[in-house]
């Protein structure tokens, strides 16, 4: 018997979109074209999440389907036990044609689209659990038990891809904590659910009687600041088209001025639904002293390694004889040093120089 489905084409595109992030809706138009369906998206089955990749074809439905909250009263996740167990189901597994006829999903929703008919492809590695949705339009009916069984062997095929993307999502998330960890700022990454994945030195280090990682979760000794840190968290990942970046959330300690949480997604660790990683919260202590880092002093103003050395501890107000006795320099090259960072930074005085170092050691990244 030969196959009705280029099963070939949909495990390429799955294995390029694996390595580069920016292919997953891509990979959707393959699979929609090779399984002769009106469109194709790829869901996360472990939670109802808003920013899928998906063919160009769904765009209008997949807007209605957030934001009229079919999210939340989608019948077909009453399917996820047959797909779990045979790898492919339909909605014919669970309901019949008189039951289609008469629920307000498939009525209300599906059919102002001129669509009906599903079949759910399960692709799963590890703990993750991720299934192809293929829809079909009312006029070509059902998938046929012949395509269901080339289907079932394209769940078998796929589950490296899923697993070659999540540690590769995994490996930038890591990377990205590096970056931080460099600039001396303290960052969570979190995943999709708002869940801690990875916590860099700096941010251990602001752990304690105040702020703790409890059952996964960044918590507050405040239970107002917790919750309002879950709202923007939840926002930033459940919103479909959320800003890059949260306004930021006081959380108070018990001794002290409030650290500073910035929730925001960052596009380089996670460009695709697929990555572990869904958003950092940088937390900024307003107590401690506010030095940007050396690297970002040369890259900005130019400065040499001395120079950046030196408006580093400029930054924390000190007097300059205070600054070059503790560098082990002599005055008068901490001022040589002093007049060509004025220069560069186009400043005058040390206040004003201070100032401006200030606001770059506390700006969250962009």
């Amino acid at each position: 018997m030969g196959t009705t489905f280029d099963l070939g084409a949909i495990s390429a595109a799955f294995s390029a979109a694996a390595l580069d992030p920016t292919r997953w809706d891509a990979a959707m138009e393959v699979a929609e074209k090779a399984t002769e369906s009106a469109g194709a998206l790829l869901f996360d089955l472990k939670g109802h999440f808003p920013r899928i990749p998906r063919s160009q074809s769904l765009e209008a439905a997949f807007e209605r389907y957030v934001e009229d909250g079919w999210i939340h009263r989608d019948e077909r996740y009453r399917l996820i036990p047959f797909l779990s167990r045979r790898g492919v189901t339909t909605d014919l597994d669970l309901f019949t044609v008189d039951d289609i006829a008469k629920l307000p999903y498939y009525q209300e929703f599906l059919s102002p689209f001129g669509l009906r008919w599903y079949a759910a492809v399960k692709v799963a590695a590890g703990d993750d659990f991720w299934c192809i949705s293929l829809q079909r339009s009312i006029e070509r009916g059902p998938f046929a038990p012949a395509e269901l069984v080339e289907l079932n062997e394209l769940s078998r095929a796929l589950g490296s891809s899923v697993a070659v993307a999540r540690a590769l999502g995994f490996a930038r998330a890591e990377a990205g904590l590096e970056a931080f960890s460099a600039s001396a700022r303290a960052a969570i990454m979190v995943d999709r659910y708002g869940k801690v994945l990875l916590v860099n030195p700096a941010a251990e280090a602001l752990l304690g009687p105040s702020l703790q990682v409890r059952g996964g979760r960044l918590v507050s000794w405040s239970k107002e600041a917790t919750d309002a840190l879950e709202r923007s968290l939840r926002e930033l990942l459940w919103v479909r088209t959320p800003s890059a970046t949260m306004p930021p959330v006081a959380l108070p300690r018990v001794e002290g001025r409030p650290l500073i949480a910035y929730p925001m997604r960052l596009g380089a660790v996670s460009p695709n639904a697929l990555a572990p990683c869904q958003a950092v919260v940088v937390i900024l202590d307003p107590d401690s002293d506010p030095q940007p880092p050396e690297a970002m002093l040369r890259s900005y103003f130019g400065l040499t390694a001395a120079e950046a050395g030196l408006a580093r501890h400029i930054s924390s107000g000190r007097k300059l004889q205070s600054i070059a006795d503790e560098l082990g320099i002599s005055y008068e090259t901490a001022r040589k040093h002093l007049k060509a960072i004025f220069a560069k930074t186009r400043t005058h005085r040390q206040s004003e120089l201070a100032a401006v170092l200030a606001r770059l050691a506390v700006a969250p990244p962009r």
